[in-house]
């Protein structure tokens, strides 16, 4: 089969190039996918990098989200069908022509939604499930801020959270950003490079939980933004990872701070969340309802203008590599 390896173990977008492996075997209660596409998120950024390893048993080759079609079923895996259309949730290995996957990692994709919009879904919905409904709690009639709007997560939790009743702070950089937010459902979004945000966010009520995947420094401005019994959930830091917190404020106000990483959860524990996922999320998949938009996708052996594209930063929602 074809994959996309790293020149040199780590380096620049460049380093991606396309190489040759041995067609894997699905084993026990694994399948194994025929890949039409992969979703790219910013953790195959790092691990291109160097800086994000594969967890131990995982596949190196990069890649958390793929969609296509059964083609090999392993023992125990009787769910599954040869021919049935999934996506699935990996903890690497997507950047390839086949990958094999725990059979309970995987997703029925519904009638509707098309194997490239599926491929955009597992890792988006997964992180903001377990973030956003589990780690904060968001409730119907809510206040969600999100930092990072019009990111692949970004898109994701804006159209998640309205689904699930709450209403949605949106910010980003720039008026085209801004206005895509709103195209998407925020009740408000705020421009970062332009509006006064603390005030922005003052006016509308303030929010019961933040989405930060910004780190230092928005660490002040949540601390503002948030209610009594606020949560502030970080899942990425792309200012920094370190940041001035006021705890006396966490303390007036009972604010909740917490974080959370995807990938190196044990297989039983992602297991147990896709399961919640397909409960809660998937209807709103196959409704319509959650859609989050694909902004482009390239082939494979153009690995690297994917990651270059993701790295320039201008897209509004995922970019998704297809074989």
């Amino acid at each position: 089969m074809r994959v996309v390896e790293i020149a040199g173990g780590a380096g620049p977008a460049e380093a991606l190039i396309l190489a040759d492996r041995p067609d894997p075997e699905a084993g026990p209660g694994q399948i194994r996918i025929r890949v039409r596409a992969a979703g790219i998120n910013r953790p195959d950024l790092l691990q291109r990098l160097g800086r994000y390893p594969a967890p131990p048993g995982a596949s190196d080759i990069l890649g958390l989200e793929v969609a296509g079609e059964v083609d090999q079923v392993g023992e125990g895996a009787s769910r599954w069908s040869v021919g049935d259309r999934v996506c699935a949730l990996l903890g690497g290995g997507g950047y390839a022509d086949f990958a094999v996957v725990d059979t309970r990692h995987a997703l029925l994709i519904p009638d509707g939604v098309d194997l490239i919009e599926a491929a955009a879904l597992p890792e988006t919905v997964c992180t903001v499930f377990a973030n956003v409904f589990e780690a904060g709690g968001l409730k119907a009639g809510e206040t969600l801020l999100i930092h990072g709007a019009t990111s692949g997560i970004g898109v994701t939790a804006v159209q998640m959270a309205k689904a699930a009743g709450a209403r949605v702070i949106a910010t980003s950089r720039g008026p085209d950003k801004t206005a895509a937010a709103l195209r998407l459902g925020a009740d408000l979004s705020l421009d970062a490079t332009a509006d006064d945000m603390e005030a922005g966010i003052a006016a509308f009520g303030g929010a019961d939980v933040v989405l930060d995947m910004v780190g230092t420094d928005y660490a002040a401005l949540n601390q503002a933004a948030l209610k009594p019994f606020g949560r502030w959930v970080v899942i990425a830091t792309l200012s920094g990872s370190t940041a001035q917190i006021d705890l006396a404020r966490l303390m007036m106000k009972r604010i909740v701070l917490t974080g959370s990483t995807l990938r190196a959860r044990p297989a039983d524990e992602k297991a147990r969340l896709i399961a919640a996922v397909e409960a809660m999320v998937w209807p709103w998949i196959a409704s319509g309802a959650v859609r989050p938009p694909v902004e482009a996708t390239f082939p494979l052996e153009r690995a690297s203008a994917a990651h270059l594209a993701l790295e320039a930063g201008g897209h509004v929602g995922k970019i998704v590599l297809t074989t």
